[in-house]
């Protein structure tokens, strides 16, 4: 994928992602939504990021099957259970998106749902991706 990242003057300056991302290739892997399920279809982690951290290695993991690297993502959605919490740990969830994912961000957005199929989620993962 070539991807071009968009941030306009006039919008206020991102932190973690793209205003706009113009992909060019010729597949594109639709990613389910993410939690923090283990392989045995138990969530894991305690704290909000622990279960990012899952979250986000289930999305690349299903997105490498398909043949893909972070660095194709267009556009990923994060459903939060609690947005204060998120708010309140966002640094700590930069880090984590970070050290797994890179710094080429997608276009994101962060949403807050009253619950999660798992009601034990705090949050999950979904998205898109532009392959070559």
């Amino acid at each position: 994928m070539t991807a071009e990242r968009l941030d306009p003057a006039g919008l206020a300056p991102p932190a973690g992602f793209s205003h706009a991302v113009v992909a060019t290739g010729s597949r594109i892997v639709f990613l389910a939504g993410q939690t923090a399920l283990d392989a045995g279809g138990e969530i894991t982690g305690d704290t909000l990021p622990e279960q990012f951290a899952k979250a986000l290695a289930n999305l690349l993991a299903a997105l490498s099957a398909a043949g893909g690297t972070s660095a194709d993502l267009a556009r990923v959605t994060v459903y939060a259970t609690d947005l204060a919490a998120y708010r309140a740990h966002a640094r700590e969830l930069g880090r984590v998106w970070r050290r797994l994912a890179g710094r080429d961000y997608p276009a994101m957005a962060v949403v807050q749902v009253v619950r999660l199929w798992d009601e034990r989620a705090m949050v999950e993962l979904d998205g898109f991706a532009v392959l070559a």
